[in-house]
């Protein structure tokens, strides 16, 4: 998706990791916001926000693009069920995008991280809905993207703070706590923490 390098250092540095927004965040669409960065280069960078959820959700979302007929819903596995739409930023409202886990693969399936990975085809939700998709999966509407330096530009103002992300973190249930868990998690205490400090 996204090639090259600005520097050999820099070449995916923030590929399978959480970018957290700072209280100081100046776009509001972001405000409070867990990204997980799937690609990051000289081109630019991409990712999805994991802590606002979409109104619709899974089996609707299933029922709407016709692979599941209304008589199906309840025959659904509960993993279908379970999975809670999120909304990946305010990049192409048409797209949806799975976070899995690596042991689902086809052939449009995009390594992210050592064992994440990514797949923007009909084909997992198929899988889902069969009861044959991966173990673990998170489900996106709409992106997140970044122009060549922007991400770093604003990180430079202390727009965002990066970590590593865990699979327990990036996939579980908690959506509402997730950034407050990955601050503490980071030794950051949000009620003492100025608007414009930097990373500690």
């Amino acid at each position: 998706m996204f090639k090259g390098a600005r520097t050999q250092s820099m070449q995916g540095f923030l590929n399978g990791q959480f970018l957290l927004a700072m209280p100081g965040m100046s776009d509001e669409r972001f405000a409070r916001s867990v990204v997980y960065i799937c690609a990051h280069s000289d081109e630019g960078a991409m990712g999805f926000i994991i802590n606002q959820v979409q109104p619709v959700q899974f089996p609707d979302l299933l029922h709407q693009i016709g692979l599941v007929k209304d008589e199906d819903l309840i025959s659904l596995p509960n993993r279908a069920q379970q999975i809670i739409i999120r909304n990946g930023g305010p990049v192409d409202q048409t797209r949806g995008f799975v976070l899995h886990t690596d042991d689902y693969m086809v052939e449009s399936t995009m390594p992210v991280a050592e064992d994440v990975c990514l797949t923007a085809t009909v084909d997992i939700l198929r899988a889902i809905y069969g009861g044959a998709g991966p173990k673990r999966a998170l489900m996106a509407l709409r992106y997140s993207g970044w122009a060549p330096g922007q991400l770093e530009a604003e990180m430079a103002a202390n727009g965002w703070i990066n970590c590593d992300a865990s699979l327990d973190l990036l996939f579980d249930s908690d959506i509402e706590g997730k950034y407050d868990r990955l601050m503490k998690r980071m030794g950051i205490d949000l009620s003492r923490l100025v608007s414009d400090a930097g990373h500690a």
